[in-house]
């Protein structure tokens, strides 16, 4: 099959966004829905109906990933899941040793949870630590505490999900007292195959963002932002992890093979309310309130809040930001590389040889100035 919209296009990558959140997270911004019940029947159903709505004739090449985020996709519970992996599968089979990746929070991963998840095809989880500081959590609005973060890990390995990739936050307020090298050991002692690490940003709408207002929360300064950062590196780098990311940490081989399709722009298809997709050439977006975008799939219609086809100027600007956002870097010309060299001597980018070509990409100080890198990059390109 196709999807309307997308004839052209042969996905090998699937992002399913499931909206639901016991609460909201101090921090988040995100796309969300908080229900005490969660709708699972209704969700799921619309979830198949968003694929009749935008069905054509065709083909789809076989899912090499599939990444159900949120949200708290785990909510959905093991019947849930398993019940939304089938609907997926009669359209878009999964091709051998496929890539499942569930985000999960602790308080979701139960014996019998895992089981059901296993049997219905996830590989992979991507929980939700955040930070082993009780005091942290607490002040993020988490449900979980560091002793069910803990008994999460143990849980997965023991129902044989052992891939696993474990999230923190990094660069809270002072105040909290938040000890960084004690999470980073913590997260180390379950040995984990991958880990991600994002910085706190305060956002206007979010708790978070009022708290600042009103001038109950000073957030971190960049000296502290930075310091967190480069502390993080060199203990993950030090334990063999691979800095593959900005913001991900992998053991060799464990990169997370979904997000590698976004970093190198392939084109990926995304179902459910505030999914984005892109197919190569134009990005959509669906409607992102959860009980809009119900109302729209049941009545037959195509969800879609928004598209923008990419210029030429855009991919200019795509192709320099996710080059040097990887360790994989990006290939510079010769005027190119005369114009970065100061970016060298200041120790932000370095080079990275093969035997047929060399590549910039950035150093861990580098990935701290990304923004400014990239755009003073695209800005050189744009006059050549």
């Amino acid at each position: 099959m196709n999807i309307s919209g997308y004839s052209e296009t042969r996905y090998r990558h699937l992002y399913v966004h499931v909206p639901f959140c016991a609460r909201r997270c101090s921090y988040c911004d995100f796309s969300i829905a908080v229900r005490r019940r969660v709708p699972v029947d209704a969700f799921v159903r619309g979830i198949q109906q968003e694929l009749v709505n935008r069905r054509t004739t065709g083909t789809v090449t076989a899912l090499e990933t599939l990444y159900l985020g949120g949200g708290t996709p785990s909510l959905l519970g093991g019947d849930g899941i398993g019940r939304l992996l089938d609907v997926l599968q009669r359209d878009m089979p999964l091709a051998d040793n496929a890539e499942v990746t569930l985000e999960a929070n602790p308080e979701d991963i139960t014996a019998d949870a895992v089981r059901a998840w296993r049997t219905a095809g996830v590989t992979r989880l991507s929980i939700g630590v955040q930070s082993f500081h009780d005091t942290v959590l607490q002040w993020m609005h988490r449900v979980h505490d560091a002793a069910s973060a803990d008994r999460a890990v143990f849980t997965a390995r023991d129902g044989g999900l052992s891939a696993l990739s474990l999230d923190l936050i990094f660069a809270v307020p002072a105040a909290l007292e938040r000890d960084l090298a004690r999470d980073l050991d913590a997260v180390l002692a379950h040995a984990p195959d991958h880990v991600s690490l994002y910085g706190l940003t305060i956002e206007p709408h979010t708790p978070l963002g009022r708290w600042r207002a009103r001038g109950s929360v000073v957030e971190t300064t960049e000296e502290r932002y930075e310091d967190e950062f480069l502390t993080a590196h060199h203990r993950m780098d030090a334990a063999g992890f691979e800095h593959y990311e900005v913001s991900n940490f992998a053991r060799p081989g464990r990169r997370a093979a979904h997000n590698g399709a976004y970093w190198t722009g392939d084109s990926y298809l995304a179902l459910g309310p505030g999914a984005h997709g892109f197919d190569g050439r134009e990005r959509r977006w669906n409607i992102a309130a959860y009980a809009a975008w119900q109302t729209v799939v049941d009545s037959g219609a195509d969800p879609v809040a928004g598209r923008e086809e990419l210029t030429p100027n855009n991919r200019a600007a795509e192709r320099v930001y996710l080059g040097l956002r990887t360790s994989d870097g990006l290939v510079l010309t010769a005027q190119e590389i005369e114009k970065v060299a100061p970016w060298v001597e200041a120790g932000w980018i370095e080079w990275v040889e093969s035997a047929s070509e060399s590549r910039a990409r950035c150093t861990p100080l580098g990935w701290l100035r990304l923004d400014r890198l990239a755009t003073d990059l695209t800005e050189l390109r744009s006059h050549w």
